[in-house]
């Protein structure tokens, strides 16, 4: 074929060619600042309980912010022991819950504080007779926003 020949093959393929280019990244507007009713919280059951989310979504200083809360039932666990490159916060809101870093174990009850450094092992589980619930606290930062390590 001349080079000739091929401007009207190109002309007509041109608008399909346009359409079939990748659209641009679509990024979600981040997270503001908001009040969240405990009494209007979507409870969502699992297997082991229940979970509340709270957020999920970039921020001005996050790459991600997650938060939810767990209830647990007695004996449960929410997931195996496992790392990831973020950080994490949790904070228990009722029952004794036996948290594990690093192979290390301790059980503490309503008001604990749990901090997870960056790719630390660890889990948790409802050691109690009752129902555990905690609040979970997940930031992503540049510097954490690689795959997860395996345990």
């Amino acid at each position: 074929m001349k080079p000739r020949s091929l401007l009207p093959l190109l002309l007509v393929s041109l608008p399909f060619l346009v359409n079939a280019q990748p659209s641009a990244p679509v990024h979600p507007a981040p997270l503001g600042s908001q009040v969240l009713d405990w009494t209007k919280l979507a409870v969502i059951p699992t297997k082991t309980g229940e979970r509340r989310s709270l957020f999920d979504g970039p921020t001005r200083t996050f790459v991600n912010g997650e938060g939810h809360v767990t209830t647990l039932n007695p004996g449960e666990s929410p997931h195996e022991p496992h790392r990831h490159p973020d950080e994490e916060l949790v904070i228990v809101k009722e029952g004794l819950i036996e948290v594990m870093i690093n192979g290390h174990t301790q059980r503490v009850g309503p008001g604990s504080v749990f901090f997870f450094a960056s790719e630390d092992l660890h889990g948790m589980r409802n050691v109690g007779t009752t129902r555990s619930t905690y609040f979970v606290f997940r930031f992503v930062t540049p510097a954490s926003a690689g795959p997860a390590k395996a345990p």
